[in-house]
């Protein structure tokens, strides 16, 4: 039971860290390219999306 529950803590931890290393990213490409603070924190509240969507596209 108490092995469930570490795994459990550890896979919570690791999204936490990959939904805000997500929403960094998109802020700095959107950042970098458009320099506006305000397409900055709507593509950093898309995270991941705008992220693969920027890879894609360019």
């Amino acid at each position: 039971m108490r092995e469930d529950n570490d795994k459990n803590k550890n896979i919570k931890k690791t999204v936490k860290t990959g939904i805000t290393f997500g929403s960094a990213l998109a802020m700095v490409i959107s950042y970098t390219n458009w320099r506006s603070i305000i397409w900055a924190i709507i593509h950093g509240l898309m995270s991941w999306i705008y992220v693969i969507y920027y890879a894609i596209k360019y």
